[in-house]
């Protein structure tokens, strides 16, 4: 059988010579007669592949030296948790909620001090990014939470929120490495894998170092402690360690390419492809606001359900896979991540205009 094109949200489509070379080194890693997936985390062999994947990410991102990059695991529902206690200080902290995951972080964050709603976009099912030039910062405000890219909802902050000098922190697992990002602007950001790097199960957080803290409450699970992941180098437990050397291959790939300008530039091809076609298309339409429109997840719907899900069943007999919408907004969602090949929106777009032509008057 030939591969599909897979458009889920995540998990997600990987590039495919990743998924060759793992598939040669399952059985034997560069010589060594084991696979990763049987090494032990504290051997010289798996220390060079987290360390290898370390400095491909830093050079990626162009990390600055004081900053600490920690693979951990949970997914990013486990930094809803781990944000707020490591870093309230004072107890209080801004969300700034444009989607279900925004939402969700901002509910959990509720748990451990005073989290505070200053901009929102939930009138309009989250179609929009608010306006973030002048928010109502909380004078006692530890940091600014945002969800950077909404998978969800398609939306994306293509500006940065006016903090005004309060710590950002960005959940920015669907936007992954799709594009440069300046992450001195950030206190911390962090992101799953299994969007745009890798399998499930790895949990990427970058975090600069002032904010790495020794004092602690004595309840914050030792797990769950920036300060300790970075002391230990991810590996106060075993660590997602085949994930790790799946990422790292991704980031080689990703370099490969030309770095994230390149890929920046192949995205957006990829993206105004499917775009154009939906503002000139008579049956489906977008349901984002256009300043606001995500590179990586595009939503859109038909207006009738059943033409909807009909749509759906007929795409994915046709090899295209996974492009219903998130159960909260309905219609259908194309997710065109990083290893998305331009021939499968090309495709899509293709079968796109076929359907119409076939249920339109």
């Amino acid at each position: 059988m030939s591969r599909v094109y897979n458009f889920s949200a995540g998990p997600a489509v990987l590039p495919e010579e990743v998924l060759k070379e793992a598939q040669e080194e399952m059985l034997d890693y560069r010589g060594c007669g084991m696979s990763v997936m049987e090494m032990s985390h504290r051997s010289q062999m798996f220390q060079n592949i987290i360390d290898e994947a370390e400095a491909d990410l830093r050079e990626l991102m162009n990390i600055p030296d004081n900053y600490k990059v920690l693979f951990v695991q949970g997914g990013g529902a486990l930094q809803f948790s781990a944000v707020p206690m490591n870093l309230m200080k004072n107890g209080v902290a801004d969300y700034i909620v444009t989607g279900q995951w925004a939402k969700k972080a901002y509910v959990e964050a509720q748990k451990y001090g005073k989290a505070v709603k200053i901009a929102t976009s939930e009138d309009k099912t989250f179609s929009y990014i608010p306006d973030c030039s002048d928010l109502p910062i909380d004078e006692d405000a530890d940091y600014v939470y945002i969800c950077m890219n909404n998978t969800i909802y398609g939306t994306v902050f293509h500006e940065l929120p006016n903090t005004k000098g309060k710590t950002l922190v960005a959940d920015i697992s669907s936007c992954f490495l799709s594009e440069p990002i300046d992450v001195s602007k950030f206190g911390l950001l962090f992101g799953g894998a299994q969007k745009n790097i890798g399998p499930a199960g790895v949990q990427i957080v970058i975090i600069r170092e002032d904010l790495l803290r020794d004092d602690l409450p004595e309840w914050v699970p030792t797990m769950l402690q920036y300060k300790v992941q970075a002391d230990n180098g991810s590996m106060y437990n075993t660590p997602p360690c085949y994930g790790i050397y799946i990422c790292g291959k991704v980031f080689k790939w990703i370099k490969g390419l030309g770095g994230l300008e390149a890929m920046k530039k192949r995205n957006e091809e990829k993206a105004a492809i499917l775009y154009d076609f939906l503002d000139s298309s008579k049956l489906f339409k977008g349901t984002v606001r256009k300043e606001d429109r995500s590179l990586m997840n595009v939503p859109f719907v038909t207006g009738d359900k059943d033409l909807d899900a009909k749509f759906v069943k007929e795409a994915k007999e046709a090899g295209l896979e996974n492009l219903k919408g998130h159960r909260t907004v309905g219609g259908m969602r194309a997710s065109i991540y990083n290893a998305m090949p331009k021939e499968g929106v090309i495709k899509l777009v293709e079968f796109m205009k076929k359907f119409e032509a076939e249920n339109t008057k």
